[in-house]
């Protein structure tokens, strides 16, 4: 049951993932929630992120940041990315992810998503059929929900590392 919200790769950063691989893998799109993923909540595009883009851009994908936040925000972060983006994109509905798909022109199959929440970012992309990949909130600093929903993250991920676990020694033991 608790194996919708559960990623299908746990990572540090959004900064650390071997994207050559993906693209080896047949991944040609990725999407990338914005606060706390990229940046701290609210934070302007840095230079690691600009950096990141030009490289994936580079690489060949297609980009796209998928935000709950407002048009402002998002707008002017895609702008200094050079992403496609989506606001008031309300994860963890499909919605989103599907126009995020259509405007980079990719299939579930070949799509990635990358975000810090489970019951957003997961969630959503889990349902829409989406390879998800969580990683580590930049900034232990955040809005009272976000804090709030950070407590049954926690449980879920609990039981998501001890399923990962078990498939481990079984795959030892049948091995």
């Amino acid at each position: 049951m608790l194996e919708i919200f559960y990623p299908q790769k746990i990572l540090d950063s959004a900064y650390h993932i071997p994207f050559e691989n993906l693209w080896e893998r047949g991944i040609r799109g990725l999407i990338f929630d914005i606060d706390n993923t990229l940046v701290p909540h609210g934070a302007p595009a840095d230079e690691a992120a600009k950096e990141l883009f030009r490289h994936l851009h580079q690489i060949g994908f297609k980009t796209c940041l998928l935000s709950n936040n407002k048009m402002p925000r998002v707008a002017s972060f895609a702008a200094e990315v050079d992403s496609y983006y989506i606001f008031k994109a309300g994860k963890p509905s499909v919605r989103g992810y599907e126009q995020a798909m259509a405007q980079m022109r990719t299939q579930p199959a070949t799509t990635m998503f990358v975000g810090d929440q489970i019951f957003t970012d997961i969630w959503g992309a889990n349902r829409a059929g989406i390879y998800s990949v969580l990683v580590k909130p930049i900034n232990p600093k955040e809005e009272i929900q976000i804090v709030l929903k950070r407590y049954p993250e926690k449980l879920i991920l609990f039981f998501f590392r001890r399923k990962r676990l078990k498939c481990h020694q079984n795959e030892f033991k049948n091995g």
